[in-house]
């Protein structure tokens, strides 16, 4: 499905001086390297603000927790999407409350969300699944009239953007994740929250370093939620091939486009409006098991995302029972990611569709 090991090839030399650079400096915490990193990816995505934090799941954590979310409250998150989106609110002990997705974009349905407001209403994660944004412009004015807050799950989407402007610098908050199998990827884990306000960004530091600003001295319970030197140092090596990568991940969507134009599967949609960054590429048939089988047989990775909505895994479903979410239900139910990474060669996106096609 993902090359890390292949990109880590191709960028050797780079990734090893920067690594070495880290290691010989004695800096592995806090310094220079991370906050490299995060002027530079807050110029990457528009955003004023970046703050490096241990992980995606944290930077979702950070900042609910930044923006006041607590007990009480209610968040809403698509149902279908990875379960740290809902995991997250979770962990600050509020009620995540699952709405719709369009099928078209596997993104928040907007009518569905509206439905989904309550008096308790605090926040909203939007999730922008598979690389593709989701309908910003909507989702902002509906947070705004009712004053939610906006948080963008930026996880699978780096690089993408909608009418030219950036995930990540809609929301009060954008949150990334750099999974080693993300189109931005560490050598472990690591995330990073954006945000257009300085005194967010003041408080989310605060949050990742134990509630403290001064050594010492602690104004609040935080997180031991660090971003350190040696993933920032990668990254940063990453980030310089970045466009070069989402790039060749959209001629890649393109061959399989080309190859599959014919079969019997339903082939993912492209905005109109905005730039598609391809983390997955996904495919939906009522032969899904099938054709997973058939590539299996070949040899050839696949994957489903997700085989199971939120509101029916078992942490959630006793509070959603009787609860249906049609849409979300039917991706799980036929959805069918295909290999896609920067190193993928034509041949081996031939190979793929002409197995997804004879199975389908």
């Amino acid at each position: 499905m993902v090359d890390p090991a292949g990109e880590y090839r191709q960028l050797k030399e780079e990734i090893d001086a920067a690594v070495l650079r880290v290691l010989a400096s004695g800096r592995y915490i806090l310094g220079p390297e991370g906050e490299a990193l995060e002027k530079e990816l807050a110029s990457y995505t528009g955003a004023a603000h970046a703050v490096g934090v241990n992980s995606g799941t944290d930077a979702l954590h950070l900042a609910l927790v930044a923006a006041g979310v607590g007990p009480g409250d209610e968040v809403v998150v698509p149902a279908f999407t990875f379960f740290a989106s809902a995991e997250a609110v979770s962990y600050t002990g509020a009620t995540p409350v699952f709405c719709d997705i369009e099928l078209a974009s596997f993104n928040i349905d907007p009518p569905s969300f509206e439905k989904s407001l309550t008096a308790r209403t605090k926040a909203l994660i939007a999730v922008h699944l598979f690389g593709r944004c989701a309908r910003l412009p909507e989702l902002v004015s509906i947070c705004k009239e009712r004053n939610i807050v906006l948080i963008e799950d930026c996880a699978q989407s780096l690089g993408a953007d909608h009418a030219g402007r950036r995930g990540g610098s809609w929301g009060a908050f954008g949150c990334f994740s750099f999974y080693p199998t993300k189109n931005l990827g560490a050598a472990g884990d690591a995330g990073l929250v954006t945000t257009s306000s300085a005194a967010r960004a003041e408080t989310l530091r605060m949050l990742r370093h134990h509630g403290s600003r001064k050594t010492y001295l602690h104004e609040r319970v935080g997180w031991n939620s660090r971003l350190d030197e040696l993933q920032a140092a990668v990254l940063r090596v990453k980030l310089r091939h970045l466009e070069r990568f989402n790039a060749a991940r959209v001629r890649i969507s393109q061959r399989y486009r080309e190859r599959l134009k014919d079969a019997n599967v339903i082939l993912p949609s492209e905005p109109t409006d905005g730039r598609h960054a391809w983390h997955q590429f996904t495919i939906r048939s009522e032969r899904r098991d099938a054709i997973r089988e058939a590539l299996a047989a070949e040899g050839i990775a696949s994957s489903v995302f997700y085989p199971i909505p939120l509101h029916r895994q078992p942490a959630y479903e006793p509070a959603n029972r009787g609860r249906s979410l049609p849409a979300a239900e039917e991706a799980a139910r036929t959805v069918l990611s295909l290999p896609i990474h920067p190193l993928l060669e034509d041949g081996a996106v031939a190979r793929i569709a002409e197995v997804v096609r004879s199975a389908a």
